[in-house]
Formats: C-alpha cells, sequence, structure tokens
C-alpha cells in the first residue's frame, strides 16, 4: 500500500505529521498539522479524511492464550464462526479477519460474536 502511494502524484505525504483538527464546517476544507520532531504547528488543504489504522492485528497479549496464526491474527477453529482455540472466548473484527480487515469484517462479526457468545451463555457454557 505504501509504495502504491507514493507512486501516485496526487498524493504527498506529510512525514513525522499527526493532525491535531480536521477543520471546516459541513464539509472538511482543511486539517491542522504539527510536526512530531520539532512541535511546529501548519494547515494542510485537503477536501477529505482517510485514517488508517494499520495493517498489525493488536493481539500481542493474546499470546500462550488463545490460538494465533503467524502473522498475528487469531486463529479461528472453523473458517467463519468466532469461536476461538479457548472455549468461551470469541472474536470478530480486526484480530480475526486477515482478508478484509478493519472496517469490513469488524462490523459483522461483531454481531456474529455476540450472538455466538449469547448462544454459548444460554447453554451453561459460563459457570
Amino acid at each position: 500500500m505504501a509504495e502504491r502511494a507514493l507512486a501516485n502524484p496526487k498524493l504527498r505525504p506529510a512525514w513525522n505529521k499527526v493532525v491535531t483538527e480536521v477543520l471546516g464546517g459541513d464539509f472538511i476544507t482543511g486539517l491542522r498539522l504539527k510536526d512530531t520532531l520539532t512541535g511546529e504547528e501548519s494547515e494542510l488543504e485537503v477536501a477529505g479524511l482517510f485514517v488508517a489504522i494499520g495493517h498489525e492485528p493488536n493481539t500481542a497479549f493474546l499470546k500462550g492464550k488463545v490460538r494465533l496464526k503467524p502473522n498475528g491474527y487469531i486463529e479461528m477453529p472453523v473458517p467463519w464462526r468466532t469461536h476461538t482455540s479457548v472455549e468461551g472466548v470469541f472474536a470478530c473484527g480486526d484480530v480475526m479477519d486477515d482478508y478484509y480487515r478493519q472496517a469490513v469484517s469488524a462490523a459483522g462479526t461483531r454481531c456474529m460474536a455476540a450472538l455466538d457468545a449469547e448462544r454459548w451463555l444460554a447453554h451453561g457454557g459460563a459457570h
């Protein structure tokens, strides 16, 4: 993704910057940026904003507790079910979907995991 972005003449990277404010009223007109090295603030005129959260699942705290794939995603014993390798532990969203990732899977699998947990509880899963 980074190589494609850098090769696109319509994109200009703003290195070492964080967004401190989204400017505009009903529509985005720009961003206020802060340089993470110097602290200097600047404004960048834009008409839109996409926030990418990355492609590494936040599963390090689960290592040794549930089975993980080599790439860090939670291994799902039955594909497209939310049950993990630990009974009563269900996974959803970014941590279990290394194909679609992010928003697509997070919305749908969150509901799937809630239903699976509810069914597990209803059948006496918690003691």
